[in-house]
């Protein structure tokens, strides 16, 4: 696909064809990782963590003093084992 590079604002912009997106698997809206590989622009859509969170940031907001109790689920109720 030829295409050109055009102003948009204070930047340039590249239209990205329906096709291309969905051969990407990524839509409108959707990040992506964005480099230059052997003179080539490749543009992949970007690693996301689930629920669009970083576990290893969330446990490092915890407090350092925490202290947690194991949860108690009670008695088996089935066939379950403990």
């Amino acid at each position: 696909m030829i295409t050109e590079i055009k102003k948009w604002g204070n930047s340039q912009g590249l239209r990205i064809s329906r096709d291309l997106l969905a051969q990407l698997r990524i839509a409108v809206g959707d990040r992506v990782d964005v480099a230059v590989r052997d003179g080539a622009l490749v543009i992949t859509p970007a690693r996301q963590v689930r629920g669009a969170h970083d576990l290893r940031a969330l446990v490092n907001r915890l407090p350092r003093d925490r202290r947690t109790t194991p949860d108690t689920w009670g008695p088996p109720v089935g066939r379950e084992e403990w």
